[in-house]
């Protein structure tokens, strides 16, 4: 077992660069199943979830080279699985990219249901197979596996009922090769799915209208090898951006796509911080106790809910009454308790949480819930008086690339130290 300690109360001072998306990583992977020849991926994040999504490929067939920690190349010309069980895909809720990939490459699909965050409520994919059943193919569930299955996609006019990240990922790539044209309406516009569709069209794919709620893909028969860059990633920058206001310092964001981060600069400005723009870096400066906000999540280009945790800590020390409105999932304030244990004053109703500031958070052993409360944890370390220790830790490392050596970089006092796992000394006596 690992866990992260943290001796908090220093100011961030200095620079950071930030890795490539990982929404994108694991949309863009699993696509590469579609190309008949080899694609390079770069600017790929060092993290579990790519490696694992690496690891599933290889597992039905696929040949990987890793030619560094941020570039792999793929080739899926020597696939020939086309199912995908449990052991692989309980880890990783992007698995379910593999049902687009494979039935657009095969026109079959046996995925067994995805793991990955768990939010306390129930995250359904009920608009995937609804776009599957439109496209042509025969959709049944089993024993917690997904089937899909079609002698030949053809292209439809799919209405989501809700806006759905994934569903647009999952019907983007099933319909890259099917006949005809299918329009996806009310589509999800977030900077990963323009990523993927970029990515698609490198291959020979004809999709447009990515980053609006129309989505037109003319499918093609085939799809060619290519090399491509992964965008930076939106959230783990927005992280930093959060961690520097909160912490206070000065911090200069490399490696970032500004217009990507324009809400959570809007909230930030909003509290107190100073955020300058340029091309591709955000420079951040903070200095005493910002003021309250109020925050509402959206899709994109609303503020984003895998922000939401972290603001909820920064605003957990600014003066004055907060409130914090989900709008995308049902229970996202498990987190909420952790922060608790630290002094924090926030009251949860549904989908609301009332934040009243207090002076400062104090050191307490704490975990991570989920990827992003596990983000918002390490805030709450940096900014708490005392220690703080943070267990749980593998889901920090499902989707930050490097963050103690990153926050250490800018002063903070961090450390991952090893601690024996007390269930299974039990066990060895």
């Amino acid at each position: 077992m690992e866990k992260i300690v943290i001796n908090g109360g220093k100011k961030l001072f200095g620079k950071v660069d930030i890795s490539g998306a990982k929404n994108a990583a694991v949309a863009i992977i699993p696509a590469a199943i579609l190309a008949d020849g080899v694609c390079r991926i770069e600017n790929i994040p060092d993290i579990s979830d790519v490696t694992m999504m690496i690891r599933i490929l290889n597992s039905i067939g696929a040949k990987i080279k890793i030619i560094n920690k941020n570039t792999v190349e793929i080739d899926s010309s020597s696939v020939y699985l086309k199912t995908v069980l449990h052991d692989l895909t309980k880890h990783l809720r992007a698995s379910y990219y593999l049902l687009g990939a494979l039935l657009g490459r095969f026109g079959e699909a046996h995925v067994a249901m995805p793991g990955g965050c768990n939010f306390g409520g129930v995250r359904p994919i009920d608009q995937h197979i609804k776009g599957f059943r439109l496209l042509g193919a025969e959709v049944t569930e089993g024993n917690a596996v997904v089937n899909a299955v079609t002698e030949c996609l053809i292209g439809s006019p799919v209405y989501l009922d809700t806006v759905s990240v994934g569903a647009t990922i999952n019907i983007m790539l099933a319909a890259t090769k099917a006949k005809g044209l299918t329009v996806i309406e009310n589509a999800a516009k977030e900077p990963h799915i323009v990523d993927l569709a970029n990515f698609l069209n490198s291959m020979g794919a004809d999709i447009r209208g990515a980053g609006t709620d129309v989505i037109k893909i003319r499918g093609v028969d085939q799809l060619h090898g290519c090399t491509y860059s992964i965008i930076p990633d939106q959230i783990e920058a927005g992280t930093y951006m959060v961690a520097a206001a909160a912490a206070g310092g000065e911090v200069l964001i490399n490696n970032v796509i500004p217009k990507h981060l324009e809400s959570i600069t809007a909230k930030l400005v909003e509290c107190g911080a100073d955020v300058e723009e340029f091309d591709d870096s955000i420079l951040v400066k903070s200095d005493g106790r910002l003021s309250r906000c109020n925050i509402k999540t959206m899709p994109h280009p609303g503020f984003p809910t895998d922000m939401q945790p972290q603001m909820a800590v920064l605003l957990s020390v600014a003066t004055g009454t907060s409130i914090i409105n989900e709008g995308v999932w049902d229970s996202r304030f498990r987190y909420v308790d952790q922060l608790s244990r630290m002094g924090a004053s926030i009251k949860v109703d549904g989908k609301i949480a009332v934040i009243e500031g207090v002076e400062s958070l104090k050191g307490a052993p704490i975990k991570a819930d989920d990827l992003r409360a596990g983000a918002a944890m390490l805030i709450a370390g940096l900014i708490a008086k005392g220690v703080t220790e943070i267990e749980n830790i593998v889901y920090i490392d499902r989707g930050y690339e490097d963050v103690v050596e990153k926050l250490n970089s800018l002063g903070a006092d961090i450390k991952r130290i090893t601690v024996r796992d007390p269930e299974a000394a039990a066990s060895a006596v």
